[in-house]
């Protein structure tokens, strides 16, 4: 009996390092960018004729690489908002606010899984590595460290972070220029301010508690409704440089775009901003599902 008692605390603890591990990593955030990743690289192999078997091994080492690094830059943003994490609902029962892990092992852990997965996307081009880099400077240094605290333009600096995974996935194949990675990049870069304002008006009070300056905390919901309504305008352009992804793909992001614009649109007259946010939020992560779900399927031959 004593032995089984052992085994239970045992798979306890280790369910608890488990849950601390993928809490501090952000792992929703990682499979999201896992999808974006591998969409560039699926439509790099497209574009340039090379089979998908048989580049097995760089599409391990781009997924692999991609995942680590992101997940080693959100562990460095753990480790240095500890210090305003406990004053937001959303944030405040991260490991490295609740204490189940150190914050130097967060810290050296973030540095060890961006060392490994720079050496794993190595192991496809130079150009997928420097852009898995430049995507950690970005969201750890010019978001974390400095933008997000100072300023309302936070969420389009790191906007640029989030849009590098795609660009990842396509280099790890091909390192040429081409337009598809560029167009996949604007994509990503774009669709992230509406998105992430959204959230920040549905966490207003919470921002404000930790004073961080998002956009709603400073100007107000009306300014960033007209922000939110700026940057998808912004996208409705974009598929169409995609033109050779084909028609179905053209008319399911237009719809996509429309449908969007017309939910913000709305937001002008609902009276119930909390609840206008919330469709917004909801809908943008399933924009971004869709489309590029959608990029994979109609290439598949």
């Amino acid at each position: 009996m004593a032995d089984v008692v052992e085994d239970v605390k045992t798979t306890k603890i280790q369910t608890g390092v488990l849950k601390d591990v993928l809490a501090v990593v952000k792992i929703g955030i990682v499979n999201s960018n896992l999808i974006t990743t591998f969409t560039g690289l699926w439509l790099a192999l497209h574009f340039t004729g090379k089979g998908f078997l048989s580049n097995l091994h760089i599409v391990f080492f781009a997924l692999i690489g991609s995942a680590l690094v992101i997940a080693g830059s959100c562990a460095l943003n753990n480790f240095i908002d500890r210090d305003i994490d406990h004053l937001m609902e959303r944030t405040k029962n991260r490991p490295t606010v609740s204490g189940s892990m150190e914050p130097k092992r967060v810290l050296w852990f973030g540095v060890f899984l961006i060392a490994i997965g720079t050496l794993s996307l190595l192991m496809t081009t130079v150009t997928a590595a420097v852009i898995g880099l430049i995507g950690v400077v970005t969201y750890v240094f010019l978001y974390t460290m400095w933008s997000k605290r100072s300023n309302t333009f936070n969420t389009v600096i790191g906007s640029i972070s989030g849009a590098v995974p795609p660009v990842i996935g396509w280099t790890a194949v091909d390192d040429s220029f081409h337009i598809v990675p560029v167009i996949l990049f604007l994509l990503m870069f774009l669709w992230q301010p509406p998105h992430f304002l959204a959230l920040a008006m549905k966490r207003c009070e919470e921002y404000r508690a930790a004073g961080i300056p998002m956009l709603p905390v400073v100007h107000g919901f009306a300014m960033t409704k007209r922000q939110i309504i700026i940057w998808i305008v912004a996208l409705l352009p974009l598929p169409f440089y995609l033109f050779s992804l084909g028609v179905p793909f053209l008319v399911i992001a237009t719809l996509l775009n429309v449908g969007w614009l017309a939910l913000g649109l709305a937001g002008f007259k609902m009276k119930d901003d909390m609840k206008w946010a919330k469709w917004m939020f909801i809908y943008s992560l399933n924009y971004l599902t869709i489309l590029f779900v959608t990029m994979v399927i109609v290439t598949i031959d």
